[in-house]
């Protein structure tokens, strides 16, 4: 699979308060030790070593780059939440989404060109899709639904889940066992 993206935050100082003196001598350190680090192809602080920055004009100081990436309230983070690599995909994020669903859509026989009766498009209601003859509803759960167990819970659930249909899934690539690589809602695996 290829590099998708990173994800970066927005602004570190929404983060962390600096409460103590400690705190604000290890931001103004490491502020300090960002102002000469390149944050980009174009960055002046290429120049201490050696390398031509992309696009260079007259001027470029090392130290001096206005990239918000050297800014305090940053730390480094200059980017949006979710930077998306186009240069090793080729595809956006949305087309990343759209592959994956296609993926499993594909792996679960669903077809996703069915337009159920009863769908109404608004937020909140369940899609309904049409799995081998059985009309599965999907909706979100809530936390206050009596039957969503606790989030250490969950979490611990899809951890492991996920693991096993990883763990079934490099099995089925090579060739191991043809146990199927989905548990149809409400059935187990042999082996579980």
């Amino acid at each position: 699979m290829r590099y998708l993206a990173k994800y970066l935050t927005k602004d570190i100082a929404e983060c962390h308060t600096i409460e103590t003196e400690a705190q604000e001598r290890h931001v103004d350190r490491l502020v300090q030790a960002l102002r000469f680090e390149p944050c980009s192809p174009r960055c002046a602080n290429w120049l201490r070593y050696g390398i031509q920055p992309q696009d260079a004009k007259a001027g470029l100081r090392p130290g001096y780059c206005r990239s918000k990436a050297h800014k305090r309230e940053h730390l480094g983070y200059a980017g949006r939440r979710v930077l998306v690599s186009r240069k090793w995909s080729g595809k956006t994020l949305a087309d990343h989404k759209a592959d994956r669903l296609a993926w499993v859509l594909d792996a679960l026989g669903v077809d996703p060109t069915a337009d159920p009766d009863d769908d109404t498009g608004q937020p909140g209601s369940p899609i309904r899709l049409a799995v081998a003859g059985n009309d599965i509803a999907w909706k979100l759960a809530r936390p206050t639904d009596p039957d969503v167990p606790p989030r250490e819970h969950r979490l611990l659930r899809a951890v492991g889940e996920s693991l096993k249909r990883r763990a079934q899934l490099d099995a089925a690539r090579h060739g191991r066992h043809n146990k199927p690589i989905f548990r149809q809602p409400g059935r187990r695996l042999s082996g579980e």
